[in-house]
Protein backbone atom coordinates (compact mmCIF):
# COMPACT_ATOMS: atom_id res chain seq x y z
CA UNK A 1 0.00 0.00 0.00
CA UNK A 2 1.54 3.31 -1.07
CA UNK A 3 0.62 6.90 -0.14
CA UNK A 4 -1.39 7.44 -3.35
CA UNK A 5 -3.51 4.32 -2.78
CA UNK A 6 -4.19 5.35 0.82
CA UNK A 7 -5.15 8.87 -0.28
CA UNK A 8 -7.45 7.45 -2.98
CA UNK A 9 -9.12 5.14 -0.47
CA UNK A 10 -9.69 8.00 2.01
CA UNK A 11 -11.14 10.10 -0.82
CA UNK A 12 -13.97 7.56 -1.14
CA UNK A 13 -15.40 8.90 2.14
CA UNK A 14 -17.65 11.88 1.47
CA UNK A 15 -17.04 14.70 3.93
CA UNK A 16 -18.37 18.13 4.64
CA UNK A 17 -16.09 21.12 4.17
CA UNK A 18 -15.11 23.46 6.99
CA UNK A 19 -12.97 26.51 7.50
CA UNK A 20 -11.10 26.60 10.81
CA UNK A 21 -10.42 30.19 11.93
CA UNK A 22 -8.58 31.80 14.81
CA UNK A 23 -7.14 35.18 15.66
CA UNK A 24 -3.52 35.77 16.62
CA UNK A 25 -1.89 39.16 17.26
CA UNK A 26 -4.96 40.92 15.88
CA UNK A 27 -4.89 39.02 12.58
CA UNK A 28 -7.42 36.38 11.54
CA UNK A 29 -6.07 33.16 10.04
CA UNK A 30 -8.11 30.40 8.43
CA UNK A 31 -7.63 27.04 6.77
CA UNK A 32 -9.91 24.66 4.91
CA UNK A 33 -10.34 21.29 6.59
CA UNK A 34 -12.52 18.26 6.03
CA UNK A 35 -10.96 16.38 8.97
CA UNK A 36 -13.63 17.32 11.51
CA UNK A 37 -15.92 15.26 13.71
CA UNK A 38 -18.09 15.28 16.81
CA UNK A 39 -16.45 13.60 19.82
CA UNK A 40 -18.67 13.98 22.89
CA UNK A 41 -22.06 15.33 23.96
CA UNK A 42 -21.13 15.84 27.63
CA UNK A 43 -19.00 17.85 27.53
CA UNK A 44 -19.64 19.07 23.99
CA UNK A 45 -16.40 18.25 22.18
CA UNK A 46 -15.31 18.21 18.53
CA UNK A 47 -12.07 17.20 16.83
CA UNK A 48 -10.08 18.83 14.03
CA UNK A 49 -6.89 17.56 12.42
CA UNK A 50 -4.17 20.00 11.33
CA UNK A 51 -0.99 19.08 9.42
CA UNK A 52 2.03 19.37 11.72
CA UNK A 53 3.74 21.89 9.43
CA UNK A 54 0.66 24.10 8.98
CA UNK A 55 0.90 27.67 10.26
CA UNK A 56 -2.46 27.07 11.97
CA UNK A 57 -0.72 24.91 14.60
CA UNK A 58 1.26 27.83 15.96
CA UNK A 59 -1.86 30.00 15.94
CA UNK A 60 -4.00 27.43 17.77
CA UNK A 61 -1.30 26.80 20.37
CA UNK A 62 -1.04 30.54 21.06
CA UNK A 63 -4.72 31.50 20.87
CA UNK A 64 -6.15 28.37 22.53
CA UNK A 65 -9.47 29.06 20.79
CA UNK A 66 -10.89 28.66 17.29
CA UNK A 67 -14.04 28.41 15.26
CA UNK A 68 -15.23 25.70 12.92
CA UNK A 69 -17.37 27.03 10.07
CA UNK A 70 -19.29 24.34 8.18
CA UNK A 71 -19.71 25.64 4.64
CA UNK A 72 -22.85 25.76 2.54
CA UNK A 73 -23.05 24.60 -1.06
CA UNK A 74 -22.64 28.27 -2.11
CA UNK A 75 -19.31 28.75 -0.30
CA UNK A 76 -16.94 26.68 -2.46
CA UNK A 77 -14.90 29.80 -3.27
CA UNK A 78 -14.27 30.39 0.46
CA UNK A 79 -13.02 26.82 0.77
CA UNK A 80 -10.68 27.38 -2.16
CA UNK A 81 -9.37 30.65 -0.71
CA UNK A 82 -8.49 29.04 2.62
CA UNK A 83 -7.01 26.00 0.88
CA UNK A 84 -4.63 28.35 -0.96
CA UNK A 85 -6.17 27.57 -4.37
CA UNK A 86 -7.35 31.16 -4.87
CA UNK A 87 -4.85 33.88 -3.99
CA UNK A 88 -5.19 37.55 -3.08
CA UNK A 89 -8.84 37.53 -2.04
CA UNK A 90 -9.69 39.31 1.19
CA UNK A 91 -12.36 37.66 3.32
CA UNK A 92 -14.40 39.64 5.83
CA UNK A 93 -15.12 37.79 9.07
CA UNK A 94 -17.97 38.35 11.49
CA UNK A 95 -17.43 37.87 15.21
CA UNK A 96 -19.13 35.31 17.42
CA UNK A 97 -18.16 34.87 21.07
CA UNK A 98 -15.22 37.17 20.31
CA UNK A 99 -13.91 34.80 17.62
CA UNK A 100 -13.87 35.07 13.81
CA UNK A 101 -16.67 33.33 11.90
CA UNK A 102 -17.69 33.27 8.26
CA UNK A 103 -20.92 35.00 7.36
CA UNK A 104 -23.66 32.62 6.17
CA UNK A 105 -21.87 29.43 7.24
CA UNK A 106 -24.26 26.54 7.74
CA UNK A 107 -22.87 26.10 11.28
CA UNK A 108 -20.33 28.09 13.27
CA UNK A 109 -18.86 26.52 16.41
CA UNK A 110 -16.92 28.67 18.88
CA UNK A 111 -14.40 26.44 20.68
CA UNK A 112 -11.68 26.47 23.32
CA UNK A 113 -8.78 24.06 22.89
CA UNK A 114 -9.60 21.25 25.32
CA UNK A 115 -6.58 19.08 24.46
CA UNK A 116 -4.24 18.24 21.60
CA UNK A 117 -2.36 15.15 20.50
CA UNK A 118 0.39 14.47 18.00
CA UNK A 119 -0.71 11.72 15.61
CA UNK A 120 1.59 10.87 12.71
CA UNK A 121 2.12 13.99 10.60
CA UNK A 122 -0.88 15.82 12.09
CA UNK A 123 -1.92 17.40 15.37
CA UNK A 124 -5.40 16.49 16.61
CA UNK A 125 -7.17 19.29 18.47
CA UNK A 126 -10.10 18.53 20.72
CA UNK A 127 -12.26 21.63 20.98
CA UNK A 128 -14.81 22.30 23.71
CA UNK A 129 -17.79 23.98 22.07
CA UNK A 130 -18.75 27.07 24.06
CA UNK A 131 -21.47 28.25 21.69
CA UNK A 132 -22.84 27.57 18.23
CA UNK A 133 -24.90 29.12 15.48
CA UNK A 134 -26.96 27.08 12.99
CA UNK A 135 -28.88 28.12 9.90
CA UNK A 136 -30.80 26.31 7.20
CA UNK A 137 -29.15 25.37 3.95
CA UNK A 138 -27.36 22.59 2.11
CA UNK A 139 -23.75 21.61 2.88
CA UNK A 140 -20.75 21.75 0.59
CA UNK A 141 -19.27 18.25 0.31
CA UNK A 142 -15.99 16.78 -0.87
CA UNK A 143 -15.62 13.39 -2.59
CA UNK A 144 -12.74 11.93 -4.62
CA UNK A 145 -10.90 15.25 -4.61
CA UNK A 146 -13.88 17.23 -5.96
CA UNK A 147 -16.47 19.56 -4.47
CA UNK A 148 -20.04 18.31 -4.60
CA UNK A 149 -23.49 19.31 -3.49
CA UNK A 150 -26.08 17.19 -1.73
CA UNK A 151 -28.89 16.25 -4.08
CA UNK A 152 -32.23 14.87 -2.96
Amino acid sequence: MDDRMFRTAMGKFTTGVTVIASEHNGEVHGMTANAFMSVSLDPKLILISVGENAKMNEILQEAQKFTVNILTENQQELSMIFAGQIKDRKVIFDTFEGMPVLEDALVSLACRVYDSYAAGDHILYIGEVINLSVQDGEPLTFYEGKYNQVTS
